[in-house]
């Protein structure tokens, strides 16, 4: 087992489609994605329902007008991650291999937990991007967690 990380963005108002991850694995090691929790916070009424679509895609370019954000490691002490994460950007990366898609409902959230043989497995240099297909309604203030594995690095 390798390291593992927990990249996070928090509270941040979301009113366009947008790469809500972009994970990068440096060139010397593999990242493995373990989950992916998004959820928002200020649209809690029925009249305010909608779906949202999602997609897990490998990218050729990297994305901007967002942020870079340093993974935290989940055991205190380890090694900084040798890769790169971005959060929130609205200038998307390209679309390249499709690797999964669904729809959520803002009021249950994104929770994406695959079974160890579903697990979207990054070789070294690989981009992955987990894309926000479908605008809100409205400003929806969101959330999201990431976590990986990297092993090698």
């Amino acid at each position: 087992m390798g390291r593992m990380y927990s990249c996070v963005f928090e509270e941040v108002a979301v009113t366009a489609v947008q790469d809500l991850f972009e994970i990068n694995a440096s060139a010397d090691a593999v990242v493995v994605l373990h989950s992916v929790i998004v959820t928002q916070s200020s649209d809690a009424g029925d009249s305010a329902d909608e779906q949202l679509s999602c997609l897990f895609h490998l990218g050729s370019t990297s994305g901007s007008a967002g942020s870079t954000i340093t993974p935290a490691p989940l055991s205190i002490g380890d090694a900084v991650f040798s890769g790169t994460c971005e959060v929130n950007n609205t200038s998307q990366s390209s679309e390249g291999t499709k690797l999964h898609a669904e729809a959520f409902n803002i009021r249950g959230g994104l929770y994406y937990r695959p079974t160890p043989e579903e697990r979207i497995t990054l070789t070294p240099s690989d981009r992955l991007i987990i894309e926000l297909q479908t605008a809100p309604a409205d400003s929806l203030t969101m959330s999201g967690t990431a976590i990986i594995e990297e092993i090698g690095g």
